[in-house]
């Protein structure tokens, strides 16, 4: 594999795990990777320097846990009909000249949800549309980035809420954003309101053994048995 940007050394091109980082990047250095023909990347990231491309392809696991993830969104939703709720996972989200990022995960709840329109750039332009409300990573080989440098990007933005599935551990990090402007742990959604993170955990493992759809179906049985009222003693 080659990368024919003039201005980055791909010396940090590894070329079985198919990614590329570098420290000191420039915004253009992001705009030559992001456009190079050569460069088929499937996650791409930009903050303060730090410029990162993953070439690898989507593993099973990798896809399975994403879209059990977007399953749960739609779950929730679907409870909670009166709230607008709008996935956009894995798109291209930019903050012109400073940040870039294509989470697995990016809800919107609310109004003003951004609209794709014929002859745009197919991308989220921050300038022009508003933050998502909550992002997230699948972690299936990128645990200690999405940690680290990823959870200081989305930070930066002020985007309130992120997650973090681990995978192999089967574990749900997640985080809400303090007034501090740093990432504090949650143990319940403050997007999806009410919804504990120890659930989608269990969901997480049911997912390990059964299919993704079973666990969404799971999960949904879980938050209307607790939506129910309580019994009344007649």
């Amino acid at each position: 594999m080659s990368i024919s940007v003039e201005t980055i050394s791909v010396e940090n091109l590894n070329s079985s795990a198919k990614t590329l980082q570098r420290r000191g990047a420039t915004w253009q250095d992001y705009l030559q990777v992001r456009d190079s023909a050569d460069c088929d990347w499937r996650k791409i990231a930009f903050h303060q320097g730090w410029l990162w491309a993953d070439m690898g392809k989507e593993g099973p696991n990798h896809a399975a846990f994403s879209d059990l993830l977007t399953a749960i969104f739609f779950v929730w939703a679907f409870l909670h009909p009166e709230v607008v709720l709008q996935s956009y996972g894995r798109c291209l989200i930019e903050k012109p000249m400073t940040q870039a990022c294509a989470p697995d995960l990016v809800l919107y709840r609310g109004e003003a949800i951004p609209k794709w329109q014929p002859d745009e750039p197919r991308r989220i332009d921050l300038t022009r549309h508003r933050l998502p409300d909550l992002v997230g990573e699948i972690a299936d080989t990128t645990l200690s980035l999405d940690l680290d440098e990823q959870k200081q990007l989305y930070a930066s933005l002020g985007i309130s809420e992120y997650w973090v599935v681990d995978v192999k551990g089967l574990r749900l990090f997640a985080f809400g954003l303090a007034s501090t402007g740093i990432y504090e742990t949650i143990q319940v959604s403050r997007m999806l309101t009410d919804l504990p993170i120890a659930l989608i955990e269990q969901a997480l493992e049911r997912a390990a053994t059964e299919t993704n759809t079973a666990a969404a179906n799971w999960l949904m049985q879980q938050l209307q048995v607790s939506s129910l009222p309580p019994a009344t003693e007649g």
